[in-house]
């Protein structure tokens, strides 16, 4: 079977690849263009896309017998796929549950204790050759140590973080999520503005249609003024405009961000803001963490490939 992955992977994935596929690795490190997108599922078995591979509904109408039979998508998310446009084409979909969460997590704890302690801010001070040595009221920062965490959203990865801050940093956990979950340690299902009024708050809902703009102007307005706001969702979660607004008029104390409305593009009125920590979207920039996806995703397609259930279905 013919397998088209659509951006360079770790060694290691791309030789347990091409042992199973006759496998087409694209050495570009852009997302698919709209021509590439619909000659994927013309010319490929299988296609292993990942963030930014748009396959909406447009490509399927424009490939209404695609040849490619499984998009073993590279990630847990997956809201650049049209799902529903992939199963009527008779396409299935993958993705790679799990393998993020703990690296995820973990970005939000940096960008939490980045934007708390002020670490981006005093780095460009350093690296500006503007430090005058220390002094008793330099970059008077917040503790996070025994605040409060309000979670946007309690999968694995919300459970990480609740995790991380209750355990580690001894913070109160409330949350919002659409579903009943016993999350495994002390914490309070609140209303969604409830949780924005936390001291602390992080967004780890999925993407797509149902959360887009989730946290709006009123959520936002809800947060206190020492507030601090994290996202390592998906940036369209965010109204990203009402969030800039809120940090220009000084509503909240800070924001930390690892991904963005309409990636790569940063707004210059975020990048001006001192009180802001922003990421490249590192989420799952770790060689063990994006290794194990990619085995992940080639497990997807052996299994598809053997006439076997997906081991992770979409």
């Amino acid at each position: 079977m013919r397998l088209f992955i659509t951006r360079p992977l770790p060694d290691a994935v791309l030789q347990a690849a091409r042992a199973q596929f006759d496998t087409v690795v694209r050495p570009d490190t852009l997302p698919l263009a709209p021509a590439e997108l619909r000659a994927a599922l013309t010319e490929f078995d299988l296609v292993l896309p990942t963030l930014g591979d748009r396959f909406d509904a447009g490509v399927f109408a424009d490939v209404p017998s695609p040849r490619a039979r499984l998009l073993a998508n590279f990630g847990v998310g997956y809201n650049h796929i049209d799902v529903a446009a992939a199963h009527a084409a008779g396409v299935a979909v993958s993705n790679t549950p799990g393998a993020v969460t703990d690296a995820t997590a973990d970005i939000a704890l940096t960008l939490i204790l980045m934007t708390a302690r002020r670490a981006g801010e005093g780095e460009r001070l350093l690296r500006r050759g503007d430090w005058q040595g220390w002094h008793p009221t330099q970059l008077l920062g917040q503790h996070v140590s025994g605040k409060t965490l309000g979670l946007i959203g309690m999968g694995r990865i919300g459970q990480a973080i609740a995790r991380r801050c209750h355990f580690g940093f001894g913070m109160s956990v409330v949350y919002h999520t659409r579903s009943p979950m016993d999350p495994g340690l002390p914490a309070r299902a609140v209303p969604l503005l409830q949780a924005m009024a936390a001291d602390v708050v992080v967004v780890a809902v999925p993407g797509g249609p149902a959360t887009r703009h989730l946290i709006d102007a009123q959520a936002l307005a809800t947060m206190p003024a020492h507030g601090i706001f994290v996202n390592i969702a998906r940036g369209d979660v965010v109204d990203e405009g009402a969030l800039i607004a809120a940090l220009q008029a000084g509503r909240i104390a800070g924001a930390g961000l690892d991904v963005y409305e309409q990636e790569p593009h940063v707004p210059e009125a975020l990048r001006a803001l001192e009180n802001v920590t922003l990421l490249p979207h590192l989420g799952t920039a770790a060689l063990e963490v994006r290794s194990a996806m990619g085995m992940m995703a080639v497990d997807n397609l052996i299994a598809f490939a053997e006439g076997r259930p997906l081991p992770n279905p979409v």
